[in-house]
């Protein structure tokens, strides 16, 4: 059963809407013991990072998250602000993230500062992904597949070899990041039309 986690944040009903068109199991949950059935996880989220991890505290479900993600290797997928989420921290605020992958949240024209960078912000629209690490996540998408984004951080990590895929937008940074059993992803799939469902579906049957 795939647990997509509701704890007011995130395009909750979209990431529904797929798995009922494919037929997956799945469930929305909004309390620990109901997240406690899920074989995978679905952590959605949009806004602040301050509030969307304000929300997430105060949901209970955290420290569920933590044993569940950490101590017992249930795989997860964050999604925008879901992913920055599994950072240390964010420029953009002063809570603690989950941790679970090494690296911060930097705002976008911050990155390369000797740039002049033009760019409006948030990053808002569709854009090409390079894949820079092969994975069953990836399974069936082109090298440069599109993805629509909605965002003005992405998730700096601290290993390289944790950036599955990047993506441009004046400077490159990660879109997929990957450690383990934990999975972010920096676009919305959910609204991505056949690749993400493409891979929401791998994320599901992998």
């Amino acid at each position: 059963m795939i647990a997509i986690i509701d704890y007011g944040l995130g395009n909750i009903r979209a990431f529904s809407n797929v798995y009922k068109r494919l037929s997956i199991s799945h469930c929305i949950v909004n309390t620990p013991k109901e997240l406690h059935q899920a074989d995978k996880i679905i952590l959605p989220g949009v806004g602040s990072f301050d509030y969307a991890i304000s929300l997430l505290n105060s949901s209970g479900m955290r420290e569920t998250l933590n044993t569940l993600v950490i101590e017992k290797g249930v795989p997860v997928l964050g999604v925008c602000v879901g992913m920055q989420l599994m950072a240390f921290k964010s420029d953009e605020g002063t809570s603690k993230g989950l941790g679970w992958i090494s690296g911060k949240v930097k705002k976008i024209h911050d990155r390369g500062k000797q740039e002049s960078f033009n760019y409006p912000l948030p990053h808002m629209g569709w854009n090409n992904i390079e894949i820079e690490h092969q994975d069953s996540l990836l399974s069936g998408l082109s090298s440069r597949a599109r993805f629509y984004f909605l965002h003005s951080y992405y998730f700096e990590c601290q290993d390289n070899d944790a950036s599955l895929a990047t993506v441009k937008y004046n400077s490159k940074f990660s879109c997929i990041v990957k450690s383990a059993n934990i999975y972010g992803v920096q676009f919305h799939p959910e609204k991505s039309h056949e690749n993400g469902i493409i891979l929401l579906k791998n994320f599901a049957l992998a």
